[in-house]
């Protein structure tokens, strides 16, 4: 382990965190929205259409209520002629003086007065419906004319269309708002991951000590993600809420304020159990989650070391932790589970039982000339427009939550201070004016956080094509060397030369174009083999990819396989730590630099693959200043000088038989590596 990977412990290590709730939800929100200001027109837009939509839909039930009236009125007796014929007829009746009686310019003769008179002897207030309108269909033509159930059809088809006209608005105007909304969401995530693409190179490499791998990719994908999906539906979605919710509590109030008391009464005492019930779950899916957690650790510590369970006969005991970690993950799922399954039924008798409340009291108002059949409707209509955005109100506003959270996170990101800059630096070595020479002077680095320096008063001078080797136990401040000399990390004081020009002068991009770097970790890339070892430069034969390939020992390897060198390299593809390393061998004999770094490039590999990496490396470090940090000291016998590091500083130097025969430092470390 390099000493600038055990400098301290990371705060985030191994798994992303799950973050639900923001530090600072106002400060986030209003962050969001300021990064949005490019969007801002759009999504106005977009807002403004969603509360059209549902000003549409807020205004369709009155409409629905006047088409019901109508239609009721079409399909009863007129009541108005019906009791000026009776009354018009009972006058004649009293005065003794009979006449023909006019309604809206129908005359009804005497004879059919009387007709009349003959007919509606046997009708009383406990006549049912269907004999009234059987009674009405014997009466004389004129009569049945002005008091027949008559449907005015234009008025219905007006209304009807109108009706029509307020839906197709408001979906139109909420599927607009939706392609606006998802084309903003999708427009600023990539902007967002653009910002993050370039900011990654921007930061310096303390920021990569400190945070996971897994958090900075959680970052990029579930953060934006969450963002972008948010923005999607929550936003255009709670401003419609709201404005559905306002419009309807107002349109019901409007129209009246009783039956609108018993619509918001009735779904809120619905609303009170939901409430209660969601308050009671809530511990139950935290424990499920917890619990699942315990039981997928168990597993994945299990099967990993299997046959370490199998051989100290452990079956017996990880099989009865996992019937009890699998048992406690039942009863949470079964409490969970449960009580969220109660939630459908109760939105679903909410919604009834507001509608049964409007019924009844509907009815009873209708029954005393309050008002009409059509509020009734109209009102069943309103309490599904109210109860509805009450949850997706409550949706939103957790998503928000979620937003802030992973939005705090990005602009956290976007926000770490950057690399110092490079815009006043002008000198620039040559690649093939580089002689070779890198000095080391009083060399001091402490990292952030830390009591006391890393590196102290290092100083050394590489030659020329001179191979350096630096050993050291672990946590001796190795690798952080190398990291300086790439400029990774800026010195906290002293200096590094190349060709008598200090680093700080040079830029990181032409510093890092004269170096080389074979690493312990390989890395490899899916795509060919020939695409792995020309990684990122220019104008490569193949017969040149074939020619290092054979230096190295790979092209026999690489000729077994179906494709040869453009065979594909896959995650699942079955090829040796010693073949990987190799290759990136092979990648950097391409990169003709006047500088090379060997960090720990054998300690994967066993020995025979080792010894063929070793010839390699020999050939690699031909006509190159080297440095090579190495644990097996075995593989920089032949180094023109070893550097002997102990907390920061040089103990011994020079070259291996001068070393061993110090019996210092270095010869303990190389003889320890042979003790049983």
């Amino acid at each position: 382990m390099s000493s600038k990977q055990q400098t301290r412990i990371p705060p985030r290590m191994g798994r992303g965190r799950n973050i639900e709730k923001p530090k600072n939800f106002k400060q986030a929100i209003k962050r969001l929205f300021k990064e949005l200001k490019a969007f801002k027109i759009l999504i106005i837009i977009a807002l403004v259409l969603a509360v059209m939509g549902s000003v549409f839909s807020i205004i369709a039930p009155d409409k629905l209520s006047a088409l019901t009236d109508e239609i009721s009125e079409g399909l009863v007796v007129n009541k108005e002629n019906l009791s000026i014929l009776t009354n018009s007829i009972t006058a004649n009746l009293n005065s003794g003086n009979m006449a023909n009686i006019e309604i809206d310019g129908t005359t009804i003769s005497i004879e059919e007065q009387q007709e009349v008179l003959k007919i509606m002897k046997d009708i009383n207030e406990n006549t049912k419906p269907e004999e009234l309108y059987k009674k009405i269909d014997q009466m004389p033509s004129n009569v049945q004319k002005v008091i027949k159930p008559f449907m005015d059809m234009n008025e219905i088809k007006k209304i009807a269309l109108f009706l029509v006209a307020l839906y197709v608005a408001s979906a139109v105007f909420t599927f607009i708002q939706s392609i606006l909304m998802t084309d903003v969401a999708n427009k600023f995530a990539k902007k967002l991951r653009s910002r993050i693409s370039t900011k990654i190179n921007k930061l310096p490499l303390r920021y990569f000590d400190k945070h996971s791998t897994g958090d900075i990719l959680s970052r990029v994908t579930n953060d934006v993600d969450t963002i972008a999906q948010s923005m999607n539906q929550s936003l255009a979605s709670l401003v419609s809420s709201v404005t559905l919710f306002v419009g309807t509590i107002i349109m019901m109030f409007y129209t009246s304020w009783i039956m609108a008391i018993t619509a918001i009464v009735a779904s809120l005492i619905g609303f009170v159990f939901m409430f209660l019930i969601l308050s009671k779950s809530q511990k139950y899916f935290v424990a499920r989650q917890v619990e699942l957690g315990k039981l997928n650790g168990h597993i994945e510590e299990i099967y990993s070391g299997l046959n370490v369970v199998k051989v100290y006969n452990g079956k017996k005991q990880s099989d009865e932790k996992f019937d009890e970690l699998n048992k406690n993950v039942y009863e949470a799922n079964r409490k969970s589970q449960f009580l969220s399954g109660l939630m459908s039924p109760l939105m679903n008798f909410i919604g009834n039982f507001g509608y049964v409340a409007v019924c009844i009291v509907g009815a009873l108002l209708t029954m005393n000339d309050i008002i009409t059949f059509g509020v009734i409707v109209a009102f069943i209509t309103y309490v599904r427009l109210f109860t509805s955005p009450l949850s997706q109100m409550a949706q939103a506003m957790t998503s928000l939550q979620s937003t802030a959270a992973a939005s705090e996170r990005v602009f956290e990101f976007i926000d770490e201070k950057e690399m110092s800059n490079q815009d006043n630096l002008t000198k620039k070595l040559e690649l093939d004016k580089v002689k070779g020479k890198i000095e080391f002077q009083n060399v001091v680095f402490q990292y952030d956080n830390n009591n006391k320096p890393t590196i102290k008063n290092f100083s050394a001078v590489a030659k020329p094509g001179q191979k350096v080797a630096i050993v050291g136990p672990t946590g001796a401040g190795k690798t952080t060397i190398v990291n300086l000399l790439m400029k990774f990390y800026d010195l906290t004081d002293g200096d590094i030369k190349i060709d008598g020009i200090s680093t700080k002068e040079l830029t990181r991009e032409n510093i890092h174009e004269l170096f080389t770097m074979v690493l312990q970790d390989t890395w490899l890339f899916n795509g060919t083999i020939k695409e792995n070892i020309i990684y990122n430069k220019e104008g490569v034969t193949d017969k040149e990819v074939q020619e290092v390939c054979k230096v190295v020992g790979l092209d026999h390897f690489i000729k077994t396989l179906p494709d040869g060198y453009n065979a594909s390299l896959l995650d699942n593809d079955t090829i040796s730590s010693g073949q990987k390393q190799l290759l990136t061998i092979a990648r950097a004999m391409l990169q003709k630099t006047p500088f090379l770094i060997l960090d720990e490039a054998t300690s994967n590999v066993d020995t025979r693959t080792e010894e063929l990496v070793q010839k390699a490396m020999d050939k690699l470090t031909e006509g190159k200043t080297s440095f090579i940090i190495a644990h097996r000291l075995s593989t920089i016998k032949n180094a023109d000088l070893i550097l002997v590091v102990k907390d920061g500083n040089i103990i011994e130097q020079g070259n291996h038989e001068e070393l061993m025969l110090k019996q210092g430092s270095y010869a303990e470390l190389y003889n320890s590596q042979f003790e049983l």
